[in-house]
């Protein structure tokens, strides 16, 4: 899910929260399974990048609200699902892009992308990488179709603040996709 900003017919400025299948698919795509490589765009490379340049130089940048995000460490044993949420208590949002593909029978899909960049202090003992966290102060600009500052937009896309975010380990459910509750948000004290 993702909230988007459009111009409607008025001239006014609308957001929405939109659906979105996780894995970018480019308009210029001959078929889905290229999202299949594209679940996270780099912040050094989205603006050059084929598969997400259209999107991010064409407004096609969309915010994706989280209670909070995964990452696996290896810690000396095997690997441990950790979660990651704000210290504040606040939704997380990240900075992400989508796009729409027609299929050859003429069904749209709607894709989407998290940006990701380097680690920050809160996250560098688990992962060296981490999505684009947008703070409130920069949400409209970086959802509006009218940004044509590439240089301005480019520089949102950076580690968040250290303090900004605290882990703690959770169960290995979060591993598979099919599971879902709040329970996979729950402290695993193992």
């Amino acid at each position: 899910m993702g909230a988007r900003e459009r111009v409607d017919d008025n001239g006014e400025i609308t957001r929405s929260l939109e659906l979105y299948r996780w894995g970018l698919v480019p308009f210029w795509a001959k078929g889905p399974s290229v999202g299949n490589r594209a679940f996270n765009a780099r912040a050094e490379t989205v603006a050059t990048q084929p598969m997400f340049r259209h999107a991010f130089t064409t407004g096609k940048r969309i915010l994706i609200p989280a209670d909070a995000f995964y990452e696996w460490t290896k810690t000396g044993g095997p690997k441990a699902p950790n979660a990651f949420r704000r210290t504040d208590g606040e939704p997380i949002v990240f900075a992400g892009l989508c796009e729409g593909w027609k299929a050859p029978d003429d069904q749209w899909l709607a894709s989407a992308t998290i940006i990701t960049t380097s680690d920050n202090p809160d996250m560098h003992e688990i992962h060296n990488r981490m999505p684009v966290i947008l703070e409130k102060s920069t949400w409209d600009e970086w959802v509006n179709p009218g940004s044509e500052d590439l240089d301005e937009l480019q520089s949102l896309l950076r580690p968040v603040k250290k303090g900004t975010l605290e882990h703690y380990p959770v169960s290995k459910d979060v591993g598979k996709v099919t599971n879902n509750g709040k329970y996979l948000l729950e402290l695993n004290s193992e």
